[in-house]
């Protein structure tokens, strides 16, 4: 059964504060917790005023302290920003409060520009394919049983996580290519696909990890394939309606394209954007569920039905908070009373 997750991006609204959108973020956890969303998870970005969500594992801690059952994670973490040991130690403690609660999901992008990805110092790194995938395999023995053997000590230098110790944080492999599918595969992970902004390989990334799978491999944490795939998602009463607020969205997405990185704007009537970047954003959020809760339901079984998804992850913005929260509320109602799954938001 498909299970359905939320990711937030704690966005920051024209005219409001950031203190107003962590308090939108609170709210939006306690609502996926009570519509019984499987997982919430905050992606990691830098240098932008649209967003919130730059100290990741701080949005994770106040999203368990305000819930009890919600899986609560990253989506991701983007490891080449930070130290493993350090990341280990911040989702250890995470574990250590709040139980088998806490996810860790890790990219390989830098969630910024290069300049902003330089001040994080994430140049002074190897960030290729070889140095991610040895980083998660450190990442897993710190949160592990840490007994030295020679290649732990190799990869470790001979240094504990102990806060970290026995807390087998569940690791997941973020990517948009076949490049993080086949980390994944080997690695024994799940793989999380963002083709809710990048969809150009989830055909072949799927297969990709799917045919790499290794549930023998040290770091295997499940013993099969697991793929989540995000989507974009807008329901209102009416279509016509979330066709109109999903133009923030659209805005958003222009926004970064042109470089420039503003708040969330109120939705317009007509977009006012090149033919060139229609479609651009046509084709970057082919997976957007826009429409009333069962058009999103039906498009996303369809999603899920073509390319094999185990879970979709949704994200989805508005100028207001209350439109987002009555989106992902009106979702959940409309998922769980589809008689063909009738339990496939709780899993």
């Amino acid at each position: 059964m498909t299970a359905l997750s939320i990711l937030d991006l704690a966005p920051v609204v024209e005219g409001c504060s950031v203190s107003d959108a962590l308090v939108a973020a609170t709210r939006l956890a306690k609502l996926a917790e009570e519509a019984g969303y499987r997982r919430l998870w905050y992606a990691e970005h830098h240098n932008t005023d649209a967003l919130a969500s730059n100290a990741t594992a701080l949005l994770i801690a106040n999203a368990a302290a305000n819930t009890s059952t919600l899986r609560v994670g990253s989506g991701g973490i983007m490891l080449p920003n930070h130290a493993p040991l350090a990341v280990a130690e911040a989702f250890g403690t995470l574990a250590n409060l709040y139980g088998d609660r806490i996810d860790l999901g890790l990219g390989r992008a830098p969630g910024t520009d290069p300049r902003t990805a330089a001040l994080l110092r994430r140049g002074a790194r190897d960030d290729g394919e070889a140095t991610f995938a040895a980083n998660i395999r450190l990442l897993a023995w710190f949160f592990g049983d840490q007994t030295d053997d020679a290649e732990s000590v190799q990869l470790s230098q001979g240094v504990h996580a102990g806060v970290a110790r026995g807390t087998k944080v569940p690791l997941w492999v973020l990517g948009s290519s076949t490049a993080g599918a086949a980390i994944a595969g080997q690695l024994g992970l799940p793989f999380a696909a963002a083709s809710h902004f990048a969809p150009f390989q989830l055909t072949e990334a799927i297969w990709t990890y799917r045919q790499m799978f290794n549930p023998s491999a040290p770091t295997a944490q499940i013993s099969e394939p697991y793929v989540m795939a995000g989507a974009n998602l807008m329901v209102a009463p009416t279509r016509e309606e979330a066709e109109f607020l999903f133009t923030t969205h659209l805005q958003m997405f222009v926004g970064i394209r042109r470089g420039t990185r503003s708040p969330l704007m109120p939705p317009v009537r007509e977009m006012d954007w090149a033919p060139h970047e229609e479609q651009m954003a046509t084709s970057a959020l082919r997976f957007s569920a826009v429409g009333t809760p069962a058009e999103a339901v039906e498009f996303l079984r369809t999603f899920a039905a073509s390319y094999g998804i185990d879970e979709i992850i949704l994200t989805g913005y508005a100028h207001d908070p209350a439109l987002r929260e009555r989106s992902f509320r009106l979702m959940a109602e409309e998922w769980a009373q589809d008689s063909s799954e009738p339990s496939a938001i709780a899993g």
